[in-house]
């Protein structure tokens, strides 16, 4: 299926794997050229070898102003003015809520909501300029199912459905869709970590963590990133140009919420 995105230029935060790499790997067999940002470039070359496509990887603390708004100048400069956004983190520090500082709260704002806001804030002008563009927040489950663990991320993701609600009607008029995906429990490094904190808490290995939460979802499995990537994709595309406003869940079942 051509999704209408041979040529189109994609900014994917955070896409030195998981759900980010994958995202950008299915951007750019749909023909995008994809910028990508990561804290780490010692991942960056496995990273790219994985992009089929024309792809670069930037240095990027999505938790700071400066460094997004270089992560976006070198963009510029490499690609010209990207057409599609995909916001993402690697996620706020886990934990009971009694156990969170304001610290960590703090953190939390910084990377999982400013790096929203400033990341829509350098892309949207040029989009409104072209008429066309395409954001998509990449949040969590958590956002319409609370996770004890998770009481930062929890909070954020929710207020980011809202968010993306007020961008979705601002942009409307010229042409810019913004929707959220909201994954649920995926195979990726993040969750990997968790299964070993709950594997801590209740006295099994993290492999049994793992295996009794994809029990918990009607599809007796967890998500792998490119299932996560796919919707990405075809929000991004030119076939979803009366999609916008949407929080996705993508999670297998889980959630019982019809809201």
């Amino acid at each position: 299926m051509d999704l209408g995105l041979g040529g189109k230029v994609a900014m994917v935060a955070a896409a030195t794997k998981g759900i980010g790499l994958a995202c950008a790997q299915e951007l750019a067999r749909a023909g995008c050229c994809v910028s990508i940002c990561g804290r780490n470039s010692e991942l960056f070359l496995p990273a790219l070898e994985r992009i089929e496509g024309e792809a670069k990887a930037f240095v990027c603390d999505v938790s700071n102003k400066d460094s997004l708004e270089a992560w976006f100048a070198k963009t510029l400069e490499r690609f010209g003015q990207p057409d599609i956004l995909v916001t993402n983190t690697g996620g706020p520090p886990a934990g009971n809520f009694s156990e969170m500082t304001d610290q960590q709260w703090q953190s939390g704002v910084d990377s999982t909501l400013m790096n929203v806001v400033r990341l829509v804030r350098l892309a949207a002008p040029g989009m409104i300029r072209g008429e066309w563009g395409r954001i998509i927040h990449l949040t969590s489950v958590v956002a319409k199912h609370p996770n004890q663990l998770l009481p930062i991320s929890t909070t954020l993701r929710s207020g980011l459905m809202s968010l993306t609600r007020l961008q979705a009607t601002e942009f409307a008029p010229f042409g810019i869709t913004v929707n959220g995906v909201l994954p649920g429990h995926t195979l990726t490094d993040r969750q990997r970590h968790l299964a070993e904190i709950r594997a801590s808490r209740d006295g099994i290995s993290p492999e049994e963590a793992l295996e009794k939460q994809a029990q918990e979802v009607p599809m007796k499995r967890l998500a792998a990133p490119h299932e996560i990537a796919s919707a990405v994709t075809f929000l991004a595309s030119q076939k979803a140009s009366y999609i916008t406003g949407v929080n996705l869940l993508v999670d297998g079942g889980i959630t019982n919420s019809i809201g």
